[in-house]
């Protein structure tokens, strides 16, 4: 069993990166192996709707002809049994480095023909993992539109999520007075611990029952 997990977020060590750790860690425990990428390491684009992963009986069809730090990534992505996403929410959306990710993996697994079958040569099972400092329910219609295409394109999906987490260690420092920090603090000692918990389980429920090959 093949497992990736993609970091889009900036950090190693915070909210982000310990969860999708949690849940690359529950995904492993069930066998198979796999590695942690980190986006902001790589040198890329997003897609330049150059069209090329569409073109009948071209070279690139079915994937992103782009040749730059995500080309490796992509292909192992397309080939993982388990496939993990993080990122902490930017302005209403995932950061710009799992954006520009997502528009190279996910549209070339699509065509413009009617059926509308995904290109790619099996399913994989997608675990999404993201932090916000916002209240639970604020990303809830942007979540279900991006299981919707995530169900789609890769194949089951679910995900896994912490709000109101803690961002600086020390508030004091920063224009940061709208928070309770106390609250915050308190929180991040009580809940974050179970957010991580629940990624792990995530990775490891969607690592159960896999045959190779991509049939769920």
């Amino acid at each position: 069993m093949k497992i990736l997990a993609i970091n889009g977020g900036a950090q190693k060590s915070r909210n982000t990166a310990t969860m999708l750790q949690s849940a690359f860690d529950g995904a492993v425990s069930q066998g198979g192996t796999g590695e942690i990428v980190h986006l902001y390491d790589l040198n890329y684009k997003g897609c330049v709707g150059c069209h090329a992963c569409k073109l009948k009986g071209g070279a690139s069809f079915g994937r992103c002809v782009q040749k730059d730090g995500l080309t490796e990534v992509l292909e192992k992505a397309i080939d993982a049994d388990v496939l993990l996403l993080a990122s902490p929410m930017y302005f209403n959306d995932v950061t710009g480095a799992l954006r520009s990710f997502l528009e190279r993996l996910f549209f070339p697994a699509i065509t413009y023909n009617k059926e509308r079958v995904p290109t790619y040569p099996h399913t994989i099972k997608a675990g999404w993992v993201f932090t916000m400092n916002a209240p639970g329910e604020f990303y809830d219609s942007f979540f279900k539109g991006l299981m919707n295409s995530s169900n789609w394109i890769l194949g089951h999906s679910e995900y896994a999520i912490a709000y109101g987490t803690k961002q600086f260690e020390d508030y004091t420092k920063y224009e940061a007075d709208m928070f309770d920090v106390p609250t915050v603090n308190q929180r991040h000692e009580e809940q974050f611990p179970k957010d991580c918990n629940e990624a792990y389980e995530m990775g490891k429920r969607l690592a159960t029952n896999i045959d190779i090959g991509g049939n769920i």
